[in-house]
């Protein structure tokens, strides 16, 4: 009987600040068979990007100390559709608003 081929496993960023954040998605879709790396700044999230292979990116608008502007985040959307305009990347935040989300999409989120 022939084998079935195993599926890849998806390779997931998750990039946000807050520690308990990154491990709370970690253990979340790890259980879900995806496979996960986290880090807590956007020079890493650039750096990640440019050394491994990801299928998505989960990622936070907002990196400095008491920041809710989204800037940082939104910047980082378009560095990294520069780097690969076919990752996708979903953006997410506490300090969220219509005109955040649309500019993200605008993005390329």
């Amino acid at each position: 009987m022939p084998t079935q081929p195993v599926s890849p496993t998806a390779h997931v960023l998750v990039a946000d600040d807050q520690p308990h954040v990154r491990e709370a998605l970690r253990l979340l879709l790890k259980g879900e068979g995806y496979a996960i790396e986290t880090v807590a700044s956007p020079a890493a999230v650039l750096s990640a990007v440019q050394a491994s292979d990801f299928d998505a990116v989960l990622l936070d608008l907002n990196y400095a100390r008491d920041t809710t502007t989204g800037r940082e985040g939104l910047e980082l959307v378009s560095q990294l559709q520069a780097l690969d305009a076919t990752l996708p990347t979903v953006v997410m935040t506490a300090w969220g608003s219509v005109e955040k989300a649309v500019e993200a999409m605008r993005r390329g989120a």
